[in-house]
């Protein structure tokens, strides 16, 4: 129980970590790039521990799933990384919350697990709270905010994370955390390596300045991605994805921070009510 605590505190404050880095490189190169760069480091890391393991006894359900887990994954990140290049990070964090109830869903479905009353209280208050958030824009909290482009590919980005999620619960449940983890930023590189042919986007290489910059996000992705993976072998996939949501206080910081965005009050406002259905989900049995 202790260590899986530890696990979500890490996911937490990783994944806005990693997120502001991205948008930081983003912002002086190209999204796509920028997604397909932090995997490629990260799956060339991941070579020395393939030999780890006898991936020979993996059956065909983990193949089927990674396969199709990564494919969202990559597809949804580099939504995501073009969402932080157009918009506000202390808006954009908050859209994650709904990622819990996509995930809460197909879980019902692919995993069977159904969620108590109390987990789906607390999934009700963190969305509920994302619309104080919400109304520091110029549209509010209604339909006219899914006419703006950061906010439809922050919304494609979640739908397919969300699914992904489910997906990876099954991959992690047919092997282990480190051969999850493996297999998410291999498919990550060469979906996202797809999706660059697909699109017929011009090459853009690596910037000096951007180096160090790019460690740090596959330091952060790293760290965010075998805490996730660690969190779903111990957890229902609803839950902990609700939990994630504690991420947007770290996001809001970063963007005021570091971005100069604002409205704070509000935007803590909503945030506070989003850990209040968290702490629910936490307490629920």
């Amino acid at each position: 129980m202790l260590l899986t605590i530890i696990a979500i505190i890490l996911r937490i404050f990783a994944n806005p970590f990693a997120n502001m880095f991205e948008k930081k490189v983003s912002m002086s190169g190209s999204s796509i790039f920028t997604s397909f760069y932090s995997y490629l480091i990260m799956g060339i890391f991941c070579i020395p521990f393939v030999f780890c393991y006898n991936w020979k006894s993996l059956p065909f359900d983990f193949w089927k799933y990674a396969i199709i887990a990564g494919a969202l994954c990559a597809t949804g990140r580099v939504c995501m990384v073009k969402a932080l290049q157009l918009g506000e990070l202390s808006i954009l964090g908050p859209i994650n919350s709904y990622k819990s109830v996509v995930g809460l869903f197909v879980s019902i479905f692919l995993l069977g697990e159904i969620p108590g009353i109390f987990g789906i209280i607390g999934i009700i208050l963190i969305i509920y709270g994302s619309k104080f958030i919400f109304n520091t824009t110029n549209e509010g909290f209604s339909l006219k905010l899914l006419r703006r482009k950061d906010i439809q590919l922050r919304i494609a980005a979640l739908i397919l994370t969300g699914i992904e999620a489910v997906l990876l619960k099954k991959v992690i449940v047919l092997s282990n955390v480190s051969i999850s983890f493996i297999m998410w930023a291999w498919t990550g590189t060469f979906f996202t390596f797809v999706i660059i042919l697909l699109t017929r986007r011009k090459f853009v290489p690596i910037k000096n300045f951007q180096i160090p910059m790019y460690f740090v996000i596959c330091i952060g992705l790293t760290l965010m991605q075998l805490s996730t993976n660690f969190v779903f072998k111990h957890m229902k996939v609803g839950y902990a994805l609700a939990l994630f949501q504690l991420s947007t206080i770290v996001n809001l910081f970063f963007g005021i921070k570091f971005f100069h965005e604002h409205n704070f009050i509000k935007k803590l406002t909503g945030t506070i009510i989003m850990i209040a259905g968290s702490i629910i989900i936490i307490l629920c049995p």
